[in-house]
């Protein structure tokens, strides 16, 4: 890993700065893709959806096949931020797309003829998410070093999930309990929920600027002399992975295992909520009150897996956090009821920040000086390549054994999988800045 920012370490005003996208960013993560707005589309708009598919295994498929062209577009977008030290703007452009696909959620009414328009929207919302994502996360060998990389990144994830846990209260207080709450926003058409996607955007667009002006942007490559076009760019990204697989075989086979194992987290965060309510009976208006206690459990996991992460390696705060969730999830598999669930979901929730921020170190860790972007985006591509995965087995299953229940062994499956893959890769030494995983 290298720090391709100015000379000098970064200030804790930069680190934060940085982290705030995180706070920010829970916004998309928490409200409209995790607990409010994806319910409201699978329990309320597409409540009386016509004919034998579910608006669940709809949601599951609008999910997947969302992950195609970021698989397309995500090495070669960051490539090219990487080379021309556009970096920052990367970030900034696909923030700003993503706010927007959130704003323009108000337009969804409760009625499944606007289901739809809500898929659309909240796939189009995926991919700007995706892409600012890996432009975001490349910027974190700009804020850390090789020896503390491990507790950057796990502050940015808990400042996710906190920014998550602050948000979730005011639109629960705000808009949601009771009758459109202590704001008293009419509930009619989804109005209150609608209200909700438009503060979830000003909400990211606030957090997102200080890392816009605070965090240096990266100089442009030396050699970058002439921008590739889209098949120029391609060809030099094939010849790359070429390259790189014959120097660092293991850097590739990680992004093959992780691809799948995060395909499994992204979908516990995707259908968590929906399942919460139509399999273990949580009130609707609950499961926001189960998203703030989950945020906390997973802060405080991502923060303390931090300081593992820099002790142990990645590797190992990886496969210990996978292995728990398999154990939770093959108990919650048999267990009913909303007091089962909170206890073995808020478990579950312990064991997914952990295995997230170690996978974002576990790559700093390898990338190449100057190529932290590109590596992120095959990261990205990797994982969107078989994006369709875990939600494609939720809807399948679920449509199968007619049981929304069913749909968590697609996502058992796909972690298991996932850690499979991981067991023989050679992980990268804890303070390691990139020769490992040869």
């Amino acid at each position: 890993m290298s720090n391709d920012a100015p000379a000098g370490p970064a200030t804790r005003g930069q680190v934060l700065a940085w982290g705030l996208w995180d706070w920010g960013s829970a916004a998309y993560q928490a409200v409209i893709l995790t607990f409010v707005f994806s319910v409201y589309l699978t329990d309320s708009v597409g409540a009386d959806l016509p004919g034998p598919v579910s608006a669940n295994s709809w949601l599951g498929w609008s999910i997947g096949a969302s992950g195609l062209l970021i698989a397309l577009m995500a090495p070669v977008i960051a490539r090219r931020a990487d080379d021309a030290g556009r970096r920052r703007r990367a970030v900034a452009i696909w923030t700003a797309l993503t706010i927007a696909t959130m704003a323009g959620l108000f337009l969804v009414e409760d009625d499944y003829s606007f289901l739809a328009l809500g898929l659309i929207l909240l796939g189009l919302g995926s991919i700007f998410f995706e892409l600012a994502s890996v432009s975001y996360n490349a910027v974190l060998t700009q804020v850390s070093t090789p020896e503390n990389v491990g507790r950057i990144s796990g502050f940015g994830w808990a400042m996710g999930y906190l920014g998550g846990i602050v948000l979730l209260l005011v639109v629960y207080v705000g808009f949601i309990v009771g009758d459109g709450g202590v704001l008293g926003v009419p509930t009619a058409g989804g109005l209150n929920i609608r209200v909700v996607a438009l503060v979830a955007a000003a909400w990211f667009l606030v957090f997102a600027i200080p890392l816009l002006l605070r965090v240096p942007e990266v100089p442009p490559a030396a050699d970058h002399a002439v921008s590739l076009g889209v098949v120029a760019s391609y060809r030099t990204l094939f010849a790359d992975l070429r390259r790189l697989y014959r120097s660092a075989p293991h850097t590739i086979y990680f992004l093959g295992a992780s691809a799948l194992f995060r395909d499994g987290l992204a979908a516990v965060f995707t259908f968590g909520a929906v399942l919460a309510v139509t399999v273990y009976g949580i009130a609707a208006d609950d499961v926001l009150i189960f998203g703030v206690a989950a945020n906390v459990v997973a802060a405080a996991g991502a923060l303390a897996a931090g300081r593992l992460d820099d002790r142990l390696g990645p590797k190992a705060v990886i496969v210990g956090s996978l292995l728990g969730m398999l154990a939770v999830g093959v108990v919650l598999l048999v267990v009913s009821g909303p007091a089962l669930f909170w206890v073995f979901g808020l478990v579950l929730c312990l064991f997914v920040g952990p295995a997230q921020s170690a996978s974002r170190t576990f790559l700093a860790r390898l990338a190449p000086a100057g190529r932290e972007g590109e590596l992120f985006g095959l990261y990205a591509t990797t994982g969107r390549a078989v994006s369709f995965l875990a939600p494609s087995l939720v809807g399948l299953f679920t449509f199968l054994f007619a049981s929304d229940r069913a749909g968590i062994l697609g996502i058992l499956l796909v972690l298991g999988v996932g850690l499979l893959a991981l067991l023989p890769v050679r992980p990268p030494r804890a303070g390691d800045g990139g020769s490992a995983a040869r």
